[in-house]
């Protein structure tokens, strides 16, 4: 589960967050959304710990991470909380399979069985007719489920995703959409999706409309 409680967040004398609180559990899906400006990507971040609140707590399954310090986070958002970006973010000079890896290489475990999980994972989203192609062989909707399939490498608690099917395709968006319903049915995760996609959110188990840094 992962628990925002109470999140505050301004840069310089703009308040972006006015005390935002949510709490998603495992196998649900929550979709955000809400006019650009809102405070989605910047409640996000928080979540992820890739930001600290100037004020609130963020708890997964029950731990306390705004307490942790820079180090410990970072295993933390390494082993425990998968990412999904709009634009991919796959490293342009490696393999799907290599992509796939990095975060169980960052985690220091074996490269054969991250090799073999990442393979398994490729194999599950249908693509393995691709492990040996590079980003730039790729298609749009393809980059987006090898990124899926690193968000998933570490078995974390919760995927987050930033506007996943934002730069795909109707067909491809449809496809990522089933997708993602399948991946939170197969593998039991927490999911948090900043959307501007009113057929994703949809989809999605709740959703909660931000603005002017609240949820509404």
């Amino acid at each position: 589960m992962i628990q925002a409680i109470d999140i505050h967040k301004s840069f310089g004398t703009v308040e972006v967050l006015r005390g935002v609180s949510l709490s998603v559990e495992r196998g649900e899906i929550a979709a955000i959304v809400g006019p650009s400006g809102a405070g989605k990507t910047t409640l996000l971040q928080i979540i992820g710990t890739l930001d600290r609140p100037d004020q609130g707590r963020v708890l997964l399954d029950g731990q306390d991470l705004s307490r942790l310090p820079d180090r410990q986070l970072a295993e933390v958002r390494n082993r425990r909380i998968g990412f999904v970006f709009q634009f991919h973010q796959l490293l342009p000079e490696f393999t799907a399979v290599e992509n796939v890896m990095m975060p169980a290489l960052i985690a220091r475990r074996d490269p054969h069985e991250a090799a073999d999980k990442a393979r398994r994972l490729l194999d599950y989203l249908q693509l393995s007719h691709r492990y040996d192609h590079k980003p730039s062989e790729l298609s749009g909707g393809e980059k987006q489920r090898v990124a899926v399939a690193r968000a998933l490498m570490n078995d974390p608690s919760v995927i987050l995703a930033d506007e996943p099917s934002g730069s795909l395709d109707s067909h491809n968006r449809d496809e990522l959409h089933r997708l993602l319903l399948d991946v939170r049915q197969q593998f039991q995760v927490a999911m948090v999706i900043v959307t501007h996609d009113q057929q994703l959110a949809s989809l999605c188990d709740r959703v909660l409309e931000m603005r002017d840094g609240r949820i509404m």
